[in-house]
């Protein structure tokens, strides 16, 4: 009996090791370049959340994927002025008040909470409880995962939907669109970086890839950004919509946190001279 036991524990315990490492394998295979591999991209769980956004009339107008329009239809870009970068305290810190909706559980709650204090690690921006300021970011469970582009002024709601939104890599990459930021792919200089196919664009999606007039601080292409779209993104056909140039290999869009050109990026908008190194590279 003692035998049988041990050869039966044997066989299950080979099976384990074999499916593992046979796992492993096919994990080490993958580049970022197939659709598989874009599961928990950010542009993919973005896309996947957002497929009711549009339908409520109570929400703002999202367009590029998940930037909130103001009303009236204001200029989405990134921040270029000055009124829409959150104030700096006489202490060099920016402090952004924050309200979270109790309509997460707590561990969503503590996720978007881990998220915010992110910031304070590597930025001169400090996320902080509201206590009745005038101008705040009102984090919510609405229809997908959104938010405006910079400081609009008052309650401004960036949405985190608990049906797909709250991950680290989307709390941060709305965060930083509430900060000023847009996409990687749409910035001034993106065609010497990337090609756009939009023959494999969804209908109606093509906005998602318009190239705008940014303001890029002196900061270089990034493919590792947590703004950057994946290589699927919108994709109507399983084919490509954004090829890296002039290595089509390159992974674009895997990111699950930010990148340290995103971290620059903040510091530079806001001037965060205590957490500023030398750029080693300028490809604005």
């Amino acid at each position: 009996m003692l035998v049988h036991v041990a050869a039966l524990s044997f066989l299950f315990f080979s099976v384990q090791s074999f499916t593992i490492k046979d796992s492993l394998k096919k994990f080490n295979r993958h580049s970022g370049n197939t659709p598989a591999d874009e599961d928990y991209s950010v542009s993919t769980l973005i896309e996947r959340a957002n497929v009711n956004v549009g339908k409520n009339q109570n929400e703002p107008l999202v367009m590029f994927g998940d930037i909130a329009i103001p009303t009236g239809l204001q200029n989405a870009d990134a921040c270029t002025r000055d009124r829409c970068r959150w104030p700096k305290a006489m202490d060099g810190f920016v402090y952004v008040p924050y309200r979270i909706s109790r309509a997460y559980s707590g561990r969503e709650r503590q996720t978007i909470v881990n998220g915010l204090r992110s910031f304070a690690a590597s930025t001169c921006v400090r996320f902080t409880p509201l206590n009745g300021q005038r101008d705040f970011v009102d984090i919510q469970s609405l229809s997908g995962c959104y938010s405006f582009v910079g400081r609009r002024g008052r309650g401004q709601v960036v949405s985190l939907s608990r049906q797909g939104c709250v991950f680290r890599q989307v709390i941060q990459h709305e965060l930083l669109h509430a900060l000023g930021f847009n996409h990687e792919q749409t910035r001034s200089d993106r065609d010497r970086h990337v090609r756009i196919l939009f023959q494999n664009v969804i209908s109606g999606m093509e906005s998602n890839f318009i190239r705008l007039d940014t303001r890029n601080l002196g900061t270089p292409y990034d493919y590792t950004s947590v703004m950057h779209y994946g290589r699927f993104a919108f994709s109507k056909n399983g084919q490509p919509t954004i090829i890296p140039i002039p290595n089509g290999n390159a992974v674009i869009g895997q990111a699950n946190r930010m990148s340290p050109i995103d971290i620059r990026r903040v510091n530079l908008l806001y001037d965060c001279r205590m957490y500023l190194r030398p750029n080693p590279a300028n490809n604005s």
